[in-house]
């Protein structure tokens, strides 16, 4: 029998991660580690099943490394790039052939790696620097994206988490 680990936060800092920026590194990486934990073994049909209308793992999974990716150009002062607006404008579609947990898993957590690279290279001198978000320019700070995106990334988780239980105990129902 394996032994669990404790949760992220429980581990102690982060390497190279900036002391205020811990919370944040620990948030992703314990979404990273639950939504592996919770997809693993799904099959195509369980991934992408929207059980009473919810969004499916796979459309969570997606939007997770999607999300992430453009809350942390937002971070940089960098404008979205015509690849990032045609990712978000398909992200809810599953396309043909569907993405595996194994795929969706991997993008996930590569965006995770690189969340955790650009958190070790903000300065703390940097954090309350003005950023804008979207097209509107709504108002942000360095802080306050990089602090969105590990709490948004820990919502999407919790959803990755119930809907997969739900379609492993019985979603879709087996036919009459």
């Amino acid at each position: 029998m394996t032994a669990k680990l404790p949760e992220p936060w429980l581990r102690g800092p982060l390497p190279a991660i900036p002391a205020g920026l811990q919370p944040a590194a620990h948030a992703l990486v314990m979404s990273i580690e639950d939504c592996e934990a919770a997809a693993a073994g799904l099959s195509p049909e369980q991934l992408w099943h929207e059980p009473g209308g919810a969004a499916s793992v796979g459309f969570h999974l997606r939007h997770l490394a999607g999300s992430t990716d453009r809350l942390l150009t937002y971070a940089r002062g960098e404008p979205l790039s015509s690849a990032q607006k045609v990712a978000l404008a398909v992200e809810a579609t599953p396309g043909e052939p569907r993405p595996t947990a194994a795929e969706l898993l991997r993008a996930w957590r590569t965006a995770v790696d690189r969340a955790l690279g650009q958190l070790a290279a903000t300065p703390d001198a940097a954090l309350m620097d003005a950023r804008g978000v979207g097209r509107a320019q709504l108002p942000s700070s360095v802080l306050g994206l990089l602090f969105h995106a590990a709490e948004h990334a820990s919502r999407h988780t919790g959803q990755v988490v119930t809907t997969a239980k739900i379609v492993r105990g019985g979603w879709p129902p087996p036919p009459e």
